[in-house]
């Protein structure tokens, strides 16, 4: 799988950490940033890039880590196209995915540790949507909203 992640100075070693085991997995990982830990970057220069390639299906789904992930996942969520959320619980991970068609889960670097982090992204990447008729209902009504 095509996997964008990203993550500001709180989700910076989080990231890291991510992007190391996803390419174990032999999993494409394309990392949006940070390249190093800057204790003055702002997600959102990481996190809407990646949002973006989402939207236009350059990768297939994305991790994005700051310091508690709502930050991440509020900006990303203004991107047409992605449905992110916060995740740090492993129903979440998958249930997202299934019903929602979540394609960025956003993590929190200061929130969780990596083998709950791995876990929940393993879960993640794992899940299909469902594609069950009340759950492309919904996304269509999310659809009309972003269109404007």
């Amino acid at each position: 799988m095509r996997i964008g992640i990203a993550g500001d100075h709180g989700g910076f070693i989080l990231k890291e950490q991510l992007t190391k085991a996803l390419g174990e997995l032999s999993h494409q990982v394309v990392d949006f940033g940070a390249t190093s830990l800057d204790p003055k970057d702002d997600y959102p220069d990481f996190v809407v890039p990646l949002a973006r390639a989402i939207s236009r299906q350059e990768v297939e789904r994305g991790i994005a880590v700051c310091g508690s992930g709502v930050g991440a996942s509020v900006v990303a969520n203004k991107i047409p196209g992605v449905r992110a959320a916060l995740i740090h619980e492993s129903f979440s991970a998958h249930q997202g995915v299934e019903d929602d068609n979540l394609n960025l889960a956003c993590l929190g670097g200061r929130v969780v540790a990596f083998s709950l982090a791995w876990e929940l992204v393993q879960t993640f990447i794992k899940a299909r949507f469902s594609g069950a008729a009340r759950h492309k209902r919904r996304l269509a009504k999310i659809a009309k909203l972003e269109e404007g």
